[in-house]
């Protein structure tokens, strides 16, 4: 055999070889079930926050039952004439205020005629480390004293309030013992306050206490006005810093609101204290504990309501609670 002819055999059997092996790998694949990889992803158990109860809840105030089915656990409503209470729900008993304390920083500093134009400095003391709330007002930002009274009140300004009581002469201790020593003279015998913010939840009062606060915080002009401003711009030296009111009432233009406060924190719930004119009637509501985030505002006007419909008598609800 020739040279040329053993090529030609060798070449042959070299691609007869590769087809068989090509249609045993296909009768291979044919014969064998196809195996597929799945990767499987369990998503990670994480456990149901525990249900977080107010101070009010643990006193048993949650067990009180109302005509008008009030969503907030301490009610109360009087006539700022005469001071007759027209409604009344477990008024007696002291809780955790949150940022209803501003109404009486604003008290104190008005009432101790602090220099409204000097200029107050945001510094690292100011920093909400009780809450680890957040603040828009940043480190180093220069208002005036008016300025910070302005936002603490209407939009309930963390920072704002701290260092209005850092500034008051002898500085926050000395502001601590004002306001309690203000609580004291205005005949708030459940009262305490411990910072000038409300973020502690040692800041407490009662309903009762709280109408005294607003029946002498409405005596100022500067209270009712910043208190009840819809939307107000501050310059913090770097940029204009825009804020709105914490209660969406006040630019409700069905409602006639002389003064207003609200508050939260985890253990106060829902808070407002509110002096509004109904039916040419001024009168003082306060809602403590409120249950939902827009049920202390559905409660006022629950509260409204039942007043236009025409009073027959005073509505009284008390519960025996658990003082903490």
């Amino acid at each position: 055999m020739s040279v040329d002819s053993r090529r030609k055999v060798a070449k042959a059997s070299g691609k007869i070889k590769r087809q068989s092996k090509s249609l045993a790998a296909s009768r291979d694949s044919r014969s064998s079930p196809k195996v597929v990889e799945k990767r499987v992803r369990y998503a990670a158990v994480v456990p149901s926050p525990a249900p977080m109860f107010t101070a009010g809840d643990i006193a048993g105030l949650h067990l009180t039952r109302d005509p008008l089915a009030l969503q907030s656990n301490v009610a109360l409503v009087m006539d700022q004439n005469t001071s007759e209470v027209l409604f009344e729900k477990n008024s007696n008993v002291a809780l955790p205020i949150a940022s209803l304390t501003k109404l009486m920083t604003a008290l104190v500093v008005v009432e101790a005629r602090q220099d409204l134009e000097e200029m107050l400095e945001v510094t690292h003391d100011d920093i909400d480390r009780e809450k680890n709330s957040g603040s828009r007002l940043r480190i180093g930002a220069q208002l005036t004293r008016a300025n910070m009274l302005h936002i603490a009140l209407m939009s309930s300004e963390n920072r704002a309030a701290s260092a209005l009581g850092r500034h008051y002469p002898g500085g926050l201790p000395a502001f601590v013992s004002a306001m309690n020593a203000k609580a004291k003279a205005l005949g708030m015998h459940t009262s305490r306050f411990v910072d000038s913010t409300g973020l502690s939840s040692g800041n407490v009062a009662s309903a009762n206490d709280l109408a005294k606060l607003v029946f002498a915080a409405y005596q100022h002009s500067i209270i009712r006005t910043y208190s009840t401003d819809p939307k107000y711009a501050v310059d913090t030296g770097a940029h204009l810093v825009h804020y709105v009111n914490s209660n969406r009432l006040v630019m409700d233009d069905d409602w006639d609101i002389g003064l207003q406060k609200t508050g939260y924190i985890s253990e106060a719930g829902r808070c407002l204290v509110m002096q509004a004119r109904i039916e040419n009637r001024p009168v003082v509501m306060i809602f403590l504990d409120s249950k939902g985030k827009y049920s202390r505002i559905a409660d006022a006007a629950r509260i409204r309501k039942w007043l236009e419909s025409g009073i027959r008598q005073p509505l009284m609800t008390q519960v025996n609670a658990k003082q903490s």
